[in-house]
């Protein structure tokens, strides 16, 4: 079973290598000129990446719930840190690093426009434009992306503060750990029954609850052999409330969450969840992984435009530029995380005594 806070979950590491990896290349697929010859190559391919995987966001999803719950109830117990300190930590943790890309971003889309005409390039950018997505307000407001991608980053937050919120109100209440279960089972299941089916909600971390939230509970079911006694049967409870919510609205980005689930219920119980896969480079690409997903959109950018503006317009040579480009979002993104994460994390961390350090 597992140990330490601080061991390495190597089953999670291969969820967020491959699923940065699957958005990498949906936003290829998506975005820019070069897809369109290389469509005709591999249209099958092209087509699944452009449509399907960007479900990947529900591997993101559950992952971001199951790690929050870790971290700030590893028994299932609220911590007794206040809310705010909690939340404004989070906050630069997340914030500090994507404020950078998104400078990054900027300049990135400015180069690009210089190379290229294209709809994926969005409009110089006004200074509120830029303050609301520093203030990951940038969703609820409906201002225009600086971006591709960086809605999750407000819903992530977004998600993290309700979590943190129900943790909050269930602390001093007998048997807080049975209330923070009931709590965040009752979102999940107004998420699922509701608000997901609702695209108008899509702004919104009620929308994404019923991911998030079932992965939270499915740490706290399973971490050790007395949770998982207690709390099996509330675990089988989430799954036929989500098998219901599919019967009555089948979303394959909840089937998706669903299955996610019990691959680390499976993983956590089974003792893999540390120890599988040993891989040096699925360490590395999943610990890289905020950054790239961070930086991919914008490195893809400018070699959708370079390609655009100097290379053959043959289906090679622009295929070429896919490949390179997603060589590109990786090594950028390497180096982003080096050079800029990791210092700004480390500022991050800093926080006052008692308060817990959040997972991302």
């Amino acid at each position: 079973m597992p140990t330490g806070a601080g061991e390495r979950l190597m089953f999670i590491d291969l969820l967020k290598a491959v699923g940065s990896q699957l958005i990498v290349l949906h936003h290829l697929a998506f975005y820019g000129p070069m897809s369109d010859w290389t469509h005709r190559l591999a249209p099958e391919l092209v087509t699944w990446f452009s449509q399907d995987a960007r479900m990947a966001v529900q591997v993101f999803l559950v992952v971001a719930g199951f790690l929050a719950a870790r971290s700030l109830a590893p028994d299932g117990v609220p911590r007794t840190a206040p809310f705010l300190p909690q939340l404004g930590q989070r906050y630069m943790r997340t914030a500090l690093p994507y404020i950078a890309s998104l400078l990054v971003a900027m300049l990135c889309t400015e180069l690009a426009r210089r190379w290229m005409v294209h709809d994926s390039i969005s409009a110089p950018p006004g200074l509120w434009q830029f303050v609301s997505h520093a203030l990951l307000l940038h969703t609820l407001l409906d201002v225009d992306s600086l971006s591709a991608g960086v809605w999750y980053v407000a819903i992530d937050f977004q998600l993290y503060a309700v979590l943190l919120g129900l943790l909050w109100l269930a602390r001093r209440q007998p048997a807080a750990m049975v209330w923070v279960h009931a709590l965040v089972a009752m979102v999940v299941a107004a998420s699922l029954l509701h608000f997901n089916r609702d695209s108008d909600w899509d702004s919104w971390a009620l929308y994404f609850f019923g991911a998030y939230g079932l992965g939270a509970l499915t740490y706290w079911t399973t971490h050790s052999d007395d949770a998982w006694r207690h709390g099996r049967w509330l675990l089988g409870a989430l799954v036929v409330l989500t098998l219901a919510a599919l019967a009555i609205d089948f979303r394959e980005r909840i089937a998706l969450a669903l299955a996610v689930c019990l691959a680390l219920a499976c993983a956590q119980r089974q003792g893999w969840l540390f120890s599988w896969p040993r891989s040096r480079v699925v360490a590395y690409l999943s610990r890289i992984s905020y950054a790239v997903f961070l930086l991919n959109f914008p490195i893809a950018l400018v070699v959708n435009a370079w390609f655009t503006r100097f290379g053959a317009a043959t289906t090679e040579a622009q295929t070429a530029g896919v490949l390179l480009a997603w060589l590109a979002c990786n090594v950028a993104g390497a180096l982003f995380h080096h050079a800029v994460e990791q210092p700004l994390d480390q500022l991050g961390r800093r926080r006052p005594k008692g308060v817990a350090l959040s997972a991302r």
